[in-house]
């Protein structure tokens, strides 16, 4: 298997993407191809040793900044890390691409040179996020602002399969986000999904209310790519805070020092369940080639868990699944 790692990607590059690939190489065994500008790049990579590493550098001459247009830098940087890149995936040099740089420059090139799934309206960018029984797959989270009904099934068909196939759960529970589980709550774009969702062969199980997500009343959880962006932010600041508050609440304490020293394995293990690293980046569903995307400010732990994500999206055949199921299902007219 070989992979293509931005490595102009991250807001720290190229330290982490290029330190996170030589991790994801030892750990994994899997070939690596950093993109991006090689006097740069080269450099970095030889502070680690991984000369004996399935580890190759690609020249790209141009970056797609973080304030940039996506569409509009995608047009007019033809030899940008990320543009070559998945240029390289499309004529099939590599089997999957992770990026953690602009992820609207990333959906606008995916579109642009690897072109949607047969059948998809719109593609889809996902999360996994922690629950109390382990995690849920969420999606749209940034993606598409403002949706049709006939994309958010679509959305649970291709977060379905993944979920299957990459996270190993055998017929996932769907849901929709809502502010109420009763049928009859909800948005026009929600009330109107809910029928498709019940006839769709899917494990529907109903609407979700923001409570529920980390409950783990559902595997698949759909939504508008502004509700979902709302969701996972919100929710990062909120483990933020109350991780900060507990730390604040100690040190004013001093015999609360002495618990939370006895108590720091469990501290550690909270804090690991909620840390974004972990889970790498999100898989962009719908778009015709394996797209991972990180975030922003991932470190080499996250680069090294993107690349994971990638690999179990190969591996699990992920993407011939999410052709055949979405031909499967979608054999009427483009619905409104």
């Amino acid at each position: 298997m070989k992979i293509a790692v931005d490595a102009m990607g991250s807001d720290a590059y190229p330290h982490p993407d290029v330190e996170g690939s030589v991790l994801a190489a030892r750990e994994y065994g899997v070939e690596i191809v950093l993109v991006g500008n090689r006097e740069v790049v080269e450099p970095e990579l030889a502070k680690h040793q991984a000369a004996s590493l399935p580890i190759s550098v690609f020249h790209a001459s141009q970056i797609i900044e973080m304030n940039e247009h996506p569409a509009a830098a995608v047009r007019s940087k033809r030899d940008a890390s990320m543009v070559v890149a998945m240029q390289m995936l499309k004529r099939g040099e590599v089997d999957a691409f992770v990026s953690a740089g602009n992820s609207g420059g990333c959906l606008a090139s995916a579109i642009f040179y690897l072109g949607r799934i047969k059948g998809v309206e719109r593609p889809a960018l996902s999360s996994i996020f922690p629950t109390r029984s382990g995690h849920c797959f969420l999606l749209d989270i940034g993606a598409n602002t403002d949706c049709k009904p006939l994309y958010l099934q679509q959305f649970a068909i291709m977060g379905s399969v993944y979920a299957e196939r990459a996270l190993g759960v055998a017929k996932p529970r769907v849901a929709i986000v809502s502010n109420g589980e009763e049928e009859d709550k909800g948005s026009i774009l929600v009330q109107e999904t809910v029928p498709l969702l019940k006839t769709s062969g899917l494990n529907f199980v109903g609407n979700v209310e923001g409570k529920d997500i980390p409950a783990g009343l559902a595997d698949v959880i759909v939504t508008d790519g502004f509700t979902g962006n709302v969701i996972v932010k919100l929710s990062e600041g909120a483990a933020k805070l109350i991780l900060g508050i507990i730390k604040e609440e100690i040190k004013a304490r001093p015999l609360a020092t002495v618990g939370a020293a006895l108590a720091k394995g469990a501290f550690a293990q909270v804090a690991k369940r909620l840390d974004y690293r972990e889970y790498g980046g999100g898989i962009l569903l719908g778009v015709d080639g394996v797209v991972i995307v990180g975030h922003g400010r991932s470190d080499a732990v996250a680069i090294k868990n993107a690349i994971g994500v990638a690999r179990k999206a190969v591996d699990s055949n992920v993407l011939p699944a999410i052709r055949e199921s979405i031909a499967a299902h979608l054999t009427t007219p483009t619905q409104e």
